[in-house]
């Protein structure tokens, strides 16, 4: 199976990012429970321009992941494993499994409780995170199943934003909203009649940020908007939509994502914590993130196929469907992004925030022993495709 350059250069990022972000993670769980640990967590609530440096991060920052989210959705789609149905189906399905069992068993548990609004925690998975505990196995993963998970985590954030944009939307201005999409059709015209410089998109879209800030719709949806406004031509590395996704690799993988996990992670674990493993917030973050992942992306993909309505990728076996399903249980970003939208009890976010981390922990401990078992001969290097220069 060939890879292009560009998912290559996509994976690459994503397992190095994947072992920076588990570095800022244990730092900012160090620091914060050590001598300057109030300082540290003061310093992420310090007010700037009105408003807390962690709500710049969550609402600003994570704007431009979520361009980059959509930037490889809309490739995916036109060129990648979506481009084709049946390719599509596979780890579509999956994904969808992926985020309905864990959703549905975090709700049977916390139905009629003040954590119901946490339904969509558990349904996330972390690309950085789970493409680099893959990374790990080296030459021992196919490509194909590199391609399943990357498609499996692309849609499963699609799914996530959307829960995003239509579950956790408060007190809708519809002036704002109103304002926010005019300028998105504004851009769509433009991409209709062929303006293929980047500039008058960014600007534009740095507009529908801000009314959509202002709106009651989370703000990082803008960010997906724009991804999809921007021309995506033939895909080919001359294409202003290839340009600026290559470009945000980095600032996304080695910048954003740890700056997000130093904000977002710094917990100050108090004495008697493990009691609120036993909680039923915990114990459905656990349940849908280390049984409902894995069970519900084998499950629905298993079904898919004898349904005959997609196949099984080549040089696949279900051992490694189900050790993909099991790195889909590392939430982390998009689960404590989601948490911070559900939630405005502080006491709530932190007991969410350690059940996500101990969950994403098993996990990523547990599917890599997984695929370990499984995945014991080693790969031939996989040629690169040449994209499309125009």
């Amino acid at each position: 199976m060939q890879l292009t350059k560009l998912f290559r250069q996509f994976f690459d990022s994503e397992k190095a990012g994947g072992m920076i972000l588990l570095f800022c993670t244990a730092l900012s769980l160090l620091l914060a429970n050590s001598a300057v640990g109030e300082s540290y967590v003061h310093f992420w609530h310090a007010n700037v321009g009105g408003q807390s440096l962690e709500y710049w991060i969550n609402d600003g920052l994570m704007t431009i992941f979520f361009l980059m989210i959509g930037l490889e959705l809309e490739r995916e789609i036109y060129k990648g494993e979506l481009s084709q149905v049946r390719h599509a189906l596979f780890p579509a399905i999956g994904a969808i499994g992926g985020m309905a069992l864990p959703a549905l068993l975090f709700w049977l548990l916390n139905k009629g409780t003040a954590f119901a609004d946490g339904v969509g925690i558990p349904m996330a998975t972390d690309i950085a995170f789970a493409l680099g505990i893959l990374s790990l196995l080296g030459n021992r993963v196919p490509a194909t199943l590199k391609v399943f998970l990357t498609a499996l985590a692309v849609i499963d954030d699609l799914g996530a934003i959307m829960v995003i944009a239509l579950f956790y939307s408060k007190g809708i201005v519809l002036l704002n909203l109103g304002i926010a999409l005019g300028l998105f059709v504004v851009m769509l015209v433009l991409n209709r009649l062929r303006m293929h410089k980047l500039w008058p998109y960014l600007i534009l879209g740095a507009g529908m940020w801000y009314f959509m800030l202002h709106s009651g719709v989370h703000a990082t949806i803008s960010g997906v908007l724009l991804a999809f406004a921007i021309p995506f031509g033939s895909g080919g590395p001359k294409t202003i939509s290839y340009k600026l996704q290559s470009f945000l690799h980095k600032p996304v993988s080695f910048f954003i994502l740890p700056v997000f996990a130093l904000a977002n992670t710094g917990i100050i674990i108090e004495s008697g914590w493990t009691a609120e493993l036993t909680s039923s917030e915990s114990l459905g973050i656990f349940s849908g993130l280390v049984i409902g992942k894995p069970v519900g992306i084998t499950l629905f993909c298993l079904m898919a196929v004898l349904l005959k309505v997609a196949s099984l990728p080549q040089g696949l076996k279900w051992q490694h469907i189900f050790g993909a399903g099991i790195l889909g249980g590392i939430g982390f970003t998009m689960s404590i992004f989601i948490t911070l939208l559900a939630f405005d009890n502080p006491h709530y976010i932190t007991t969410a925030k350690i059940a996500i981390l101990l969950s994403s922990l098993i996990a990523a401990v547990a599917g890599l022993g997984w695929l370990a078992v499984f995945l014991r001969e080693r790969q031939a290097p996989e040629p690169l495709l040449e994209e499309e220069e125009t």
